[in-house]
């Protein structure tokens, strides 16, 4: 992914009002971030615990998306699978992201979700950059570039039910 601004970032949610996006809390530490092992950009809002947004490229042009959460309880024996890496967390790793839909539908209430990663760092699972809490990731036959590619997949095919 190439490196974005905050104004890239602003000029990109599609879910929500400009007036929104601008008010958003959009990380600092841009400079700072593995651009070259991310397929997205996705963090928390930390001054409002059930806030997160995500930015990819799509098609050359930027997709931001605005999403609430509520934390998952943490289950001593429970696992959780993301949707978009698949990576198995345990205790609470991975959360329901609703994210309200574009245009009247979304005006009107609508929004649809995914269990994602909570932390939002599936780039990074994916390509071994991080380990989750359990210490491994599930052995795949898929290579990296494929894995990859399946999670973009995924969340693009994501991206279409918001603006459907």
């Amino acid at each position: 992914m190439r490196s974005l601004t905050e104004r890239d970032i602003r000029n990109s949610f599609i879910n929500c009002s400009k007036g929104e996006a601008k008010r958003l809390a959009v990380p600092r530490d841009l400079d700072q971030r593995p651009w070259d092992d991310l397929d997205f950009l996705g963090w928390r809002d930390p001054g409002a615990p059930d806030r997160a947004h995500l930015v990819t490229e799509r098609d050359g042009e930027l997709v931001g998306v605005a999403f609430r959460f509520t934390p998952a309880r943490r289950a001593l024996m429970q696992r959780s699978l993301c949707a978009l890496c698949l990576t198995a967390h345990p205790r609470g790793g991975v959360s329901l992201m609703t994210a309200r839909k574009t245009g009247a539908a979304g005006r009107e209430g609508n929004s649809v979700g995914l269990y994602m990663c909570t932390d939002l760092a599936c780039s990074l699972y994916v390509r071994g950059k991080k380990v989750p809490e359990s210490g491994t990731r599930f052995e795949e036959s898929l290579t990296v570039q494929e894995q990859i590619a399946r999670t973009k997949a995924n969340l693009f095919a994501f991206l279409d039910k918001i603006q459907a």
